[in-house]
C-alpha cells in the first residue's frame, strides 16, 4: 500500500442498523480495488472486516474494522462499524475521525432504529453524509418508499436522488447515474427532472454559480462537480445512492462517488494525531489506531502524548486492512494508521511534537448502564481477571469495572447483554479466564426508627480471672449521620479507659447489622451507665457487653432495611412516554417531572437501585431501542414493610450460600 498525501485521501464511516449490509458493502469495495481476489461472505465467516473470533461465530460486527480501498489514485479509509446498539462506542469513535458518514439502509426494512440514532449523532456533529440504500434486490425494496420515509422523518433535509434503480426486487439489475452523459432514452425524462432538482439545491453552495443559475446560464459539468462537492461538505444536501452489495450492483459507483465528491481531509498546521481506537491483540499486544491531523509521523521516532503528558516511543507504524498488516515508514496528515505496544496511549489521546503541545478534542463515550457481578470460576484467578479487565477497558471505553466494598463484588458494567457476553468470551479466549456473571447484589443498609435504653452485660467465670463488662446504652435515630458515640457517665460507674472498647464494639456490631447482615447507619449511641469489676473487667468484656446491648436494642428500636435510590433521567421519543412512565410506576419509581428536549421527552424519576439493575434491557424493549437513560445515587430510603420479610429471607439465604461456597473454595 503506497503512502498518500491528504488531497488523495478520503475517510468514510459505514454506519447503519445491524443487518443492513455494511460489512458486505466494504467487502465488495475492497474486491473492486484489487486487494482481494474473491468476495467473502459474513455467513461464511471469511470477510476482510469481520475477522475477530466472536464476529465469525455470531455473524455480526462487534468492532470497527479499518479497510483501506485504493481507487483511481485515491485512498479511501473505510471504517466499517457495528450496527448493534451495544457497540455504539465503536460508531462514535469512528465518526470522530471521518470526514463523511455513509448511512447504509436496507431497501426492504427502511429506516430502522439504529440508523435513526446514528442520523441524530451525525446531525449533532454536522457531519456530511451519504445515504446508500442497500439490498435493493430484496422483496418489498423500493426506492420511492425509502425516499418518502426519509423525507417524512427529516423534512428539513434536502435528499437528492443521484441514481435511478433499474428493475425492482429480484429483477433489480443496475443503476443509472443521473450525471452520466449517456442515459437510456426510457430514463431520460426522469433523469432530467432529478438533475434539475439537484441543480436547484446544490447551487446554494457557491455564490458565483448560484448567480449564473439564476440568470439562466448553462452550468458546465465541471462547475456542477465543484458545487456538488461544496454542497456535500456544507451539509446542504444528502445524496442518495442505491445498490446491492450481495449482487455486486452499485458498489463501484458508490466508490467513484466517494472519490469524486467526498471532501478530502483539511490538514492543520501543527503536527498532531488522535488515537481513536484501541484493540487488545493476543499476539501484538495493545494496538492503537490513530488519525493524523497535521504534519507526518514516522516509524521508530519519539512523540509526545499531550493528553497524558508523557513521551511515547513509536515502533513500527503499519496500515491495516482488516487483520492484514503492511508496514510503512511514514504516514501523512489525513491518513489512518496503527501502532502496537505503546505504553501510555489510550483512546482519545493526542500525539504531537513536544515543542508544539497540541491537544485535540477527545471522544465522549456514553456511560455504561447495565451492571453485572463478575468473578473467576477458578480460585486464584482474581489478579489475572483484574489485569484482563483493565486491558478490555482500554479496548472498549463503554465498559467500566468497579469494586463494591460493601457487597465485596466486582461490578462490570456495559451497554447491553450482547456486549457483556462478548466480554466473557474474550476473557476466556484472549486471557484464559473463565468467569461467572450474575445480577449484582444491592448494597442495602439498616437503621432504627425508635429510641430505646438497653442493658448489655457480659459475665463469665471459668476459673481464675473471669470476664465482666456491664453497660447501659441509649440508642436513638440520628438522621444524616452515619455513626455517633457519646458518653454521659457519672460517678465512675464505667471507667474512662473502657469507653474506646464500648465504641469499638458498637462500631463492629453496626457493620454487621441486625436484620440481614448489612451495615447499620444513622444511629446515635450514648453510654450513660454500667458497672465494672476491679479484677474481672477488661476491654474485651466491655466490647462484648456493647455488642450484646446493640443486638437487644436494634430489635427493640424497630430495625428496618434501607435501599439505595437513584435519580434517573430517561430520554425517549414522545410516543413511548406513557409506556415508560407506566413501567417506572411498576418498579416503585417516583416520577418527578417531564420536560421536552428537541424530539425527545426527558423523564426525571427516583428509582430503587434494585429495580435499576436490568432497566437497560427493559427500556430497550419498551422503546424499541430508542430510549436511553442516565442515573446517579440519590439517597437511602426505607424498604416498604410488605417487601421486607421476603427480602431479608432472600438475603440471608444468599449470604449462607456465599459462606458455603467460600468454605468449599478454601478446602479445595
Amino acid at each position: 500500500m503506497k503512502i498518500y498525501e491528504s488531497n488523495n485521501i478520503r475517510n468514510i464511516c459505514l454506519m447503519g442498523h445491524g443487518g443492513s449490509g455494511k460489512t458486505s458493502l466494504a467487502e465488495v469495495m475492497v474486491f473492486h480495488s484489487g486487494a482481494i481476489n474473491r468476495i467473502g461472505k459474513v455467513a461464511d465467516g471469511n470477510t476482510v472486516s469481520d475477522y475477530l473470533q466472536e464476529e465469525i461465530q455470531r455473524r455480526i460486527s462487534i468492532s470497527t474494522s479499518l479497510v483501506p480501498v485504493e481507487s483511481n489514485g485515491v485512498k479511501i479509509n473505510v471504517l466499517d462499524t457495528p450496527g448493534y446498539a451495544d457497540f455504539i462506542g465503536e460508531v462514535i469513535s469512528s465518526m470522530r475521525v471521518a470526514e463523511t458518514g455513509v448511512l447504509v439502509i436496507c431497501g426492504a426494512s427502511g429506516l430502522e432504529v439504529q440508523a435513526e440514532m446514528i442520523w441524530d449523532m451525525m446531525e449533532e456533529k454536522k457531519l456530511p453524509r451519504i445515504i446508500y440504500v442497500n439490498k435493493m434486490d430484496r422483496e418489498n425494496a423500493a426506492s420511492e418508499k425509502i425516499l418518502e420515509e426519509l423525507k417524512q422523518a427529516y423534512p428539513q433535509t434536502h435528499f437528492v436522488q443521484m441514481q435511478i434503480p433499474v428493475g425492482k426486487e429480484e429483477n433489480f439489475k443496475g443503476i443509472i447515474d443521473i450525471l452520466q452523459s449517456q442515459i437510456p432514452p426510457e430514463y431520460s425524462d426522469e433523469a432530467e427532472i432529478l438533475k434539475d432538482t439537484l441543480l436547484e439545491t446544490v447551487v446554494e453552495a457557491d455564490d458565483d454559480i448560484l448567480m449564473k443559475y439564476l440568470d439562466g446560464e448553462q452550468i458546465t459539468d465541471a462547475e456542477l462537480k465543484t458545487v456538488l462537492q461544496k454542497a456535500l461538505a456544507q451539509n446542504i444536501i444528502v445524496p442518495v445512492l442505491f445498490g446491492s452489495a450481495e449482487k455486486n450492483i452499485g458498489v463501484q459507483e458508490l466508490t467513484q462517488f466517494v472519490v469524486d465528491y467526498v471532501p478530502a481531509p483539511a490538514p492543520i498546521e501543527d503536527k498532531a494525531a488522535l488515537v481513536f481506537k484501541t484493540l487488545a491483540d493476543p499476539y501484538l499486544g495493545k494496538m492503537s489506531f490513530f488519525r493524523v491531523y497535521g504534519g507526518s509521523f514516522s516509524s521508530e521516532t519519539l512523540v509526545y502524548n499531550s493528553t497524558r503528558e508523557a513521551d511515547e516511543k513509536m515502533g513500527q507504524i503499519f496500515f491495516l486492512r482488516g487483520k492484514n498488516q503492511e508496514n510503512t515508514a511514514k504516514v501523512f496528515a489525513g491518513d489512518i494508521a496503527v501502532i502496537a505496544k505503546l505504553q501510555e496511549a489510550k483512546t482519545g489521546n493526542t500525539f504531537c511534537g513536544k515543542d508544539q503541545m497540541v491537544k485535540l478534542d477527545g471522544i465522549k463515550f456514553p456511560l455504561p448502564c447495565l451492571p453485572v457481578s463478575i468473578k473467576p470460576k477458578s480460585k486464584g484467578d482474581e489478579d489475572k481477571l483484574g489485569t484482563a479487565l483493565n486491558r478490555l477497558m482500554d479496548e472498549d471505553p463503554t465498559i467500566s469495572v468497579q469494586k463494591n466494598t460493601e457487597t465485596k463484588q466486582t461490578i462490570l458494567s456495559g451497554r447491553g447483554e450482547t456486549q457483556l457476553d462478548i466480554v466473557s468470551e474474550k476473557l476466556l479466549r484472549k486471557f484464559g479466564v473463565a468467569v461467572e456473571m450474575d445480577v449484582p447484589r444491592v448494597p442495602y443498609r439498616e437503621t432504627i426508627k425508635k429510641t430505646v435504653k438497653v442493658e448489655g452485660k457480659h459475665k463469665k467465670q471459668s476459673g481464675g480471672h473471669g470476664q465482666y463488662g456491664h453497660v447501659w446504652i441509649k440508642i436513638e435515630p440520628n438522621p444524616g449521620k452515619d455513626f455517633e458515640f457519646k458518653e454521659e457517665i457519672f460517678g465512675g460507674s464505667v471507667p474512662r479507659n473502657y469507653f474506646p472498647a464500648v465504641e469499638k464494639g458498637l462500631r463492629e456490631a453496626m457493620n454487621e447489622g441486625f436484620l440481614a447482615g448489612y451495615p447499620m447507619t444513622n444511629v446515635k449511641f450514648t453510654l450513660y451507665d454500667g458497672s465494672y469489676h476491679s479484677v474481672d473487667s477488661s476491654e474485651m468484656a466491655f466490647k462484648l457487653a456493647a455488642i450484646l446491648a446493640f443486638r437487644k436494642g436494634a430489635e427493640q428500636a424497630g430495625a428496618v432495611l434501607l435501599e439505595p435510590v437513584a435519580e434517573v433521567e430517561v430520554r425517549v421519543p414522545e410516543a413511548f412516554m406513557g409506556d415508560v412512565i407506566g413501567d417506572l410506576n411498576t418498579k416503585r419509581g417516583k416520577v418527578l417531572g417531564m420536560e421536552p428536549d428537541g424530539k425527545e421527552q426527558v423523564i426525571k424519576a427516583h428509582l430503587p437501585q434494585a429495580e435499576l439493575m436490568r432497566y437497560a434491557i427493559d427500556l430497550r424493549s419498551i422503546t424499541q431501542g430508542r430510549g436511553t437513560f442516565t442515573f446517579r445515587f440519590y439517597n437511602y430510603e426505607e424498604v416498604p414493610s410488605r417487601l421486607t420479610d421476603a427480602l431479608v429471607a432472600k438475603l440471608k439465604s444468599y449470604q449462607a450460600e456465599e459462606k458455603e461456597r467460600d468454605k468449599q473454595l478454601k478446602s479445595s
